[in-house]
């Protein structure tokens, strides 16, 4: 099978990514070679509002996605130099798909006039789920360079990504990752700031719901906790490192450390579905922060590790009832919060005692959160299971509440 470049735009929530893949093999012998990788971080931008600000978000992918294609192309050595001028039919339809975005409009112009052409198979764009102002931007960035390349658009499921960048393993050779035997079904539980959600796959495209969060994400969760203990966001890095600190400290003096501090609830753990909950979760933190007052550092320490064992608890109390409901002989973690380590290590020691039999798939650290690699292996795989493209005439529409199993 000839190799495929694809190249893959990412614009789900606060990270702005580009990159280039070369793919090849079927759906059980899948390679990807990395051949450019562009990423920016806009958490810094979004710290002083605790949090994503939806607009922000939507400006800064419009500035930051043309000068991040020119940096996948030129790592990738696809950039080829030339001097042309659009015609003003081009422009015009440019205008029209980027009329929302009128700096993206003038550098993509800039971009197309100075640059021929690459050799790329097709365009992956995230379609949804995620913030619905930020997907369009991607979304109509794609059709903009469909149209002036003459290249079809796979529109990818985000949470499909976080699922197939979880099962690949990386290779001896650098920025080259591989599938290797992935036994069906799979089953799949998506950690991350807008999403808990159980998935079932029967096949790679072929997908059921088991379970989901009522309200909060566990990401969410993370962040208003770390926010309500002194912690900046992004919350959840350095909440978990407090976190150890915590348990660290209780392996000295735990009664005398201990004192005053309440038990956590373990919100649904008992409710005999594999759905979550986490916003109980964030309000009994709340309360005992306001009963503790001005808290000394050993007694943040202790609340951020009562919470990170509470939350673990709920995890992996669902994943036990979520495997005995299903046939899954694979279970994967994708998304941001599969990096914490903690709960990381609590599933690798509940499937070495209790499911040995069972294959366990964690992401790669640089697979992890989000990034446009994931959103080319998931594009690469719905090309081999013949899912439809369209082209740049199609009114492709971003979809912040995308469904996997719809």
């Amino acid at each position: 099978m000839r190799a495929m470049r694809i190249l893959a735009i990412e614009t789900s929530c606060d990270e702005t990514a580009v990159a280039l893949l070369e793919t090849g093999g079927d759906v059980q012998t899948a390679t990807f070679d990395i051949r450019g990788n562009a990423l920016y971080s806009q958490a810094k931008k979004h710290a002083a509002f605790g949090g994503v600000y939806p607009s922000l978000a939507k400006r800064e992918h419009a500035a930051n996605l043309v000068p991040l294609l020119d940096g996948a192309l030129n790592e990738a050595h696809l950039s080829i130099p030339t001097t042309q001028t659009l015609s003003e039919e081009q422009k015009e339809y440019l205008e029209k798909l980027l009329e929302r975005e009128p700096e993206l409009y003038s550098a993509l112009v800039r971009f197309a006039e100075a640059n021929d052409t690459p050799k790329i198979d097709a365009i992956a764009v995230t379609q949804g789920p995620g913030l619905e102002p930020a997907l369009w931007v991607g979304v109509n960035f794609a059709r903009s360079l469909a149209y002036l390349w003459n290249l079809p658009i796979i529109p990818v499921n985000h949470l499909e990504g976080h699922m197939i960048a979880s099962v690949v393993e990386a290779t001896e050779k650098e920025q080259m990752f591989a599938i290797t035997e992935v036994p069906f079904p799979v089953l799949g539980l998506i950690l991350s700031g807008g999403h808990t959600e159980f998935v079932l796959a029967e096949s790679w495209g072929n997908y059921s719901s088991v379970g989901g969060t009522r309200d909060d994400s566990i990401g969410e969760a993370f962040d208003k906790v770390a926010r309500l203990l002194g912690i900046p966001y992004p919350g959840g890095p350095g909440l978990s490192k407090l976190a150890q600190e915590g348990r660290d400290l209780l392996k000295t003096k735990p009664v005398h450390h201990t004192k005053g501090l309440k038990q956590l609830p373990r919100p649904m753990a008992q409710s005999g579905d594999c759905d979550f909950s986490f916003s109980g979760i964030k309000t009994a933190v709340l309360y005992q922060v306001q009963a503790l007052g001005d808290l000394t550092k050993e007694q943040r320490m202790l609340v951020a590790a009562e919470f990170e064992e509470a939350v673990s608890d709920v995890v992996l109390k669902k994943t036990r009832l979520a495997l005995e409901q299903t046939n899954a002989k694979t279970f994967v973690v994708g998304g941001g919060v599969s990096a914490n380590t903690y709960i990381r290590k609590r599933l690798e020691k509940l499937f070495s005692e209790e499911y040995a039999d069972l294959t366990l798939r964690l992401p790669d650290a640089s697979l992890s959160t989000d990034n446009a690699v994931m959103i080319g292996m998931a594009g690469y795989f719905m090309h081999l299971r013949k899912a439809p493209t369209v082209d740049h005439s199609h009114e492709l529409r971003a979809s912040g509440t995308m469904k996997m199993h719809e």
